[in-house]
């Protein structure tokens, strides 16, 4: 029970990456890939319709960890405190950004509102990132299973460690770069016309950027944290998470070359999931890892809720899970086709 509620935690949010990834990307690159007002209207035209949605997957995922994990939601809420805050500040920005930046039709202050959703969504990308970098690398967990950690201390990936170091930092870059990409793929696919061109051009750089950086992350967190791939070999979930992670990267060039443009977004979409489920398979059963004492790490049966509770949790997730894809669906179906930005004082 505790193995398939890592694996739902997991896919919850490994869901959110992928659905509300394109959309911080499409608001990262917001400034450099639309030029004039109605080109901005058209961006956020495209995203406008699942934003908000997509950011119910996070939610969601916070609520399946405390159900199943509370003793990790807990450490974790308290340890990352200030990230926290920073990460919920920047989606409070995000959205105020896009609901208040046609309210007034004055140059001025549609820029200071396009200024700041697209710096706060580059911002949730490396914060997210950086997230990731510090469940692989480590935290300065007590005998308790509670940490604290500062925004940064010597940058070097070893005690004492903060939010903020050299390997964290690379992989909140490494988000970025993946999450813009995937924004740019999202973005030939929903819009045509300047947008189109521009975002197409940007997701091929972005995206050899990404293929030349992830062997160096690869290699970096191999030596952060060797556990992780001593793993892989008897993990068929890792092998398969790698496998979909190169199928998609080589897929997304093909397919862009080619002109396929939602299949490129797919396959960006694999790539990421494929990623996040190979690392996911291969810190199982640890979920806060001891940068320390390994016996101090925090694992899902250490940290997880009874059987009797996670077997009714299970129930009203199989109900709740297929309503929420579904919805997804229909709102994937409703807007298909091409994003046209609506008139001024009207939408976004």
């Amino acid at each position: 029970m505790f193995e398939l509620w890592f694996g739902i935690v997991a896919l919850m949010f490994t869901l959110y990456v992928v659905l509300d990834g394109y959309d911080l990307g499409a608001g990262a690159l917001h400034l450099t890939v639309a030029k004039t007002d109605a080109e901005r209207r058209q961006v956020l035209a495209a995203i406008g319709p699942y934003w908000d949605a997509s950011e119910v997957w996070l939610l969601a995922a916070g609520g399946a960890l405390f159900v199943a994990f509370p003793r990790v939601l807990a450490s974790g809420l308290s340890g990352f405190y200030l990230a926290i805050f920073l990460v919920v500040w920047s989606l409070l920005l995000r959205g105020i950004a896009i609901e208040f930046r046609s309210h007034v039709a004055e140059s001025l202050w549609r820029g200071f509102w396009d200024g700041t959703f697209s710096w706060a969504s580059a911002l949730l990308a490396v914060l997210f990132g950086a997230a990731i970098g510090n469940v692989i690398r480590g935290l300065p967990l007590d005998g308790d299973g509670w940490f604290s950690l500062t925004l940064f201390t010597t940058f070097l990936p070893r005690a004492p460690v903060g939010i903020l170091d050299g390997y964290t930092v690379l992989t909140g870059g490494f988000a970025l770069l993946v999450l813009t990409g995937h924004g740019a793929l999202f973005l030939s696919w929903k819009t045509d016309g300047a947008v189109h061109a521009r975002a197409r051009r940007l997701a091929f750089v972005l995206y050899g950027m990404v293929a030349t950086l992830w062997p160096l992350v690869t290699w970096a967190t191999r030596t952060v944290n060797p556990a992780l791939f001593d793993a892989l070999p008897g993990r068929a979930l890792g092998w398969l998470g790698v496998a979909l992670a190169l199928a998609g990267i080589v897929t997304v060039f093909v397919a862009r070359a080619r002109g396929r443009h939602l299949t490129a977004f797919l396959a960006s979409c694999g790539f990421i999931a494929g990623v996040l489920v190979a690392t996911a398979a291969c810190l199982y059963p640890v979920m806060l890892r001891s940068i320390g004492d390994p016996a101090l790490s925090i694992t899902a049966p250490a940290g997880g809720s009874s059987p009797g509770g996670l077997r009714t949790a299970l129930g009203w997730w199989a109900i709740g899970f297929p309503l929420a894809v579904l919805y997804f669906v229909i709102l994937f179906r409703i807007h298909r086709g091409k994003a046209v930005a609506a008139r001024d004082g009207e939408g976004y």
